[in-house]
């Protein structure tokens, strides 16, 4: 087979998987995508502090405007109750980009500087998971 037949055969196959409903991990590998997760969770020093908690928001409703960001959730904890459920953090931010590139421009922009220079001083500390693989 050669490699246009080969290609044809791959992307014909990735059509009908997608068109039968099957689970994504049934795409040939080079049909996925890489994506970068960054997942930040933030926890203020000043836990109860409803103004510290708006204030933060609002600095990172600015930060969602970095351009390389595909997609941003910044959320609250879940009132779910499970002993493995972690809620003690004020803010989840969790944005998503096409590449490690795009997510090494976010760390590098001007409104990512401005956010740490201006809204550091409300959080007591951050944990950072950073993830890449496959977009499905």
């Amino acid at each position: 087979m050669n490699e246009q037949s080969r290609r044809a055969f791959v992307k014909n196959s990735v059509a009908a998987s997608v068109g039968l409903g099957l689970p994504s991990t049934a795409l040939p590998e080079t049909a996925a995508k890489e994506l970068f997760v960054h997942h930040v969770l933030f926890y203020l020093k000043n836990k109860g502090n409803e103004a510290d908690k708006a204030k933060l928001l609002e600095g990172l409703n600015k930060l969602a405007k970095v351009p390389t960001i595909k997609m941003v959730h910044i959320g609250t904890p879940a009132a779910t109750n499970r002993e493995v459920i972690n809620r003690d953090y004020t803010f989840s931010w969790l944005c998503f980009f096409n590449s490690p590139a795009d997510e090494e421009a976010y760390q590098k922009h001007p409104i990512h500087d401005e956010f740490r220079n201006n809204y550091a001083s409300l959080w007591e500390k951050v944990v950072i998971y950073d993830s890449i693989g496959p977009q499905r």
